[in-house]
């Protein structure tokens, strides 16, 4: 199956999983009780170790996990996927749990980087919405289940700019711009606006796109190591390419509409997923903590925190999804807006171009 196809097949299921509301429940209507997750025994005193993106679980997730299993967890935060692959490349440290975003996920299978997981010992996998339970890049969840899945795209001050609809706006700003230090997204961006497939192999397409950035990037002031939302909420700039829940999260902090976050004409999709490492030290409490995030209460809790959309079917047929999230036409796109959304694919073949060209954009325009 060629990149191209894969891509459009995971834009199909979304735009199938977004065919109706999520907060399509009639409020009248009870939610059915839910029983609370019981940690299976054998675990007490044990390690998990968590190698996360930041700000990517809710304040009690951890916790309630030691408590409820009576363990210790470990827990480390990556910036980027290829931090994330840099780190595994040398061998596994010792983690247990592991966030890849999809085409990380391929990536990592076709490396020997991920261990298979037992169906069996996640129960709550049950709980997926269909559009997900089998996923292009893992089919099966044979190694991977997502987590969390979302946009990045551009965030921006609505104090100073009223709204951005177009990459053209971003790029001719006259104003300090963070841009987000993810190659494949920032290019991807540039591919399409192009007129090329966001997945391009064609060495003379992706130069053309890092020649377009370079171009475009006079007023970039930072390349944010996903911490441009706090440049933006600081005040250091008025515009951040962003993770669309990172947005969402300033602003709640500060309980104000000071920031927005739009979708211009194209931007890029993706989910991310839980998985277990090649070289685990506890691959079994690993499996359990993947079925406690899929509980549905739990995985509502971290929807509701970080913003982001949850794959967990169980949680929005419940009701559990905030609706400031769950109504929100950017956390939950439609249709349509799915339809001018690419995914980000594994390309091997051209992964060093792409880092090549991401590493000289960086350089030249000094952010």
């Amino acid at each position: 199956m060629n990149h191209k196809a894969v891509g459009i097949g995971l834009l199909v299921l979304l735009a199938l999983m977004l065919g109706a509301p999520v907060m399509a429940q009639d409020a009248a209507e009870e939610p059915a009780a839910l029983e609370p997750w019981v940690c299976p025994e054998g675990f007490v005193g044990q390690t998990l170790n968590v190698y996360n993106w930041s700000t990517y679980v809710a304040e009690d997730t951890i916790s309630n996990f030691e408590a409820l299993c009576g363990i210790t967890v470990v827990y480390d935060t990556f910036e980027s996927n290829e931090s994330l692959l840099a780190r595994l490349r040398q061998g596994n440290p010792g983690y247990d749990i592991v966030v890849p975003t999809g085409h990380t996920v391929a990536q990592m299978v076709a490396e020997d980087l991920l261990m298979p997981l037992t169906a069996d010992n996640i129960p709550n996998l049950t709980n997926l919405s269909e559009a997900l339970a089998d996923p292009v890049y893992d089919p099966g969840n044979a190694y991977s289940v997502p987590y969390q899945w979302g946009t990045t795209a551009v965030g921006y001050n609505t104090t100073k700019i009223d709204e951005i609809t177009s990459w053209e706006q971003v790029f001719t700003y006259d104003g300090p711009v963070a841009w987000l230090d993810e190659p494949r997204m920032m290019m991807g961006v540039a591919l399409r606006l192009l007129g090329f497939d966001a997945n391009s192999v064609n060495p003379d397409e992706i130069a053309a796109a890092r020649d377009f950035l370079i171009e475009n990037g006079d007023n970039v002031v930072y390349i944010a190591a996903d911490d441009g939302q706090e440049r933006l909420a600081s005040g250091e700039v008025d515009i951040a390419v962003e993770y669309m829940g990172d947005i969402f999260q300033i602003g709640a902090d500060c309980e104000c509409e000071d920031f927005g976050f739009a979708l211009p004409e194209t931007a890029q999709v993706w989910v991310d997923n839980l998985a277990v490492p090649t070289g685990a030290q506890n691959p079994a409490l690993a499996e359990v903590f993947i079925d406690y995030v899929l509980d549905p209460q739990v995985g509502a809790d971290i929807a509701n925190y970080t913003a982001y959309a949850s794959p967990n079917q169980l949680a929005i047929d419940g009701g559990l999804i905030d609706p400031l999230y769950g109504e929100s036409p950017v956390i939950y796109p439609d249709e349509t807006t799915i339809e001018r959304l690419f995914t980000v694919l594994t390309v091997p073949d051209a992964e060093q171009l792409y880092n090549d060209a991401w590493d000289e954009v960086k350089i030249l325009i000094g952010g």
